[in-house]
């Protein structure tokens, strides 16, 4: 296979130029000026510059800076993990509905742990939507359940059997240390150790989620950003078309 290498494009092709930031815990000042550059050359970057620095609050600064990496990345060797299904507009969700299923179809979904921000979960359930693409809420054949935030695994879990529901949503928004990491995992574990797993359809989504991710953990399907009601509700619609077909 022919290799197809691609390096980062700044001001010509392939001349390597990326922009870094980040807040280092200091005043700002000519030394934290310096440190940032110090920062850049360990990380690997050839001739880096701060193009801006300025003071957050006492004891912190944010630099931004440019430079050159020599690194560059074979798109052939790269494998990507993506959800399998095709994505249908919400008119075509509802027919697929009404075409393959008898009732309708139950999605409980929150944002759990410790995570309060809900604005990922309503984008994708609250009827209206983000971006102009309406919410679960508004799909005709789907009872969309949003539980909020701060949503505990066995809270979650209590209401998706007492809905009876079809299909589990998860988000996670604001994270720190990948403590999503060791939330989503623990919910896996407990539909395990309730001998529930088999009986939903479960799909994470968030900033920090990929597909790759979610079926590491051992999630149906995970959608990171941009990414809307529709394409969830195509995958739930379909894997659920799917393993009801299995089944018999």
């Amino acid at each position: 296979m022919t290799k197809n290498f691609i390096k980062p494009y700044g001001d010509t092709l392939n001349d390597g130029k990326v922009q870094l930031s980040f807040t280092l815990p200091i005043d700002h000042s000519v030394l934290g000026d310096e440190a940032a550059k110090k920062l850049a050359l360990d990380m690997g970057l050839f001739d880096p510059s701060v193009v801006h620095s300025e003071a957050l609050s006492e004891g912190f600064s944010y630099y931004v800076l440019y430079g050159s990496i020599k690194h560059q990345v074979d798109l052939n060797s790269i494998k990507v993990v993506e959800v399998e299904s095709d994505v249908m507009t919400k008119e075509e969700v509802e027919n697929y509905i009404k075409a393959h299923f008898d009732k309708e179809i139950v999605i409980v979904g929150a944002s759990t742990g410790t995570d309060a921000h809900t604005v990922g979960i309503d984008a994708i359930m609250n009827m209206k939507g983000y971006n102009g693409n309406y919410g679960l809420e508004r799909y005709k054949g789907i009872k969309a359940i949003n539980l909020g935030g701060q949503v505990d695994n066995e809270k979650l879990l209590e209401e998706a059997v007492k809905h009876k529901a079809d299909v589990i949503l998860i988000s996670q928004t604001v994270t720190q240390k990948d403590v999503h990491i060791q939330n989503l995992t623990s919910f896996i574990e407990l539909l395990e150790a309730e001998h529930l797993r088999d009986q939903f359809i479960v799909i994470i989504g968030g900033p920090r989620i990929s597909h790759s991710l979610a079926k590491e953990l051992g999630f149906d399907a995970g959608f990171g950003p941009k990414k809307y009601a529709f394409d969830v509700a195509s995958f739930a619609v379909t894997a659920l078309y799917n393993k009801k077909m299995t089944s018999h």
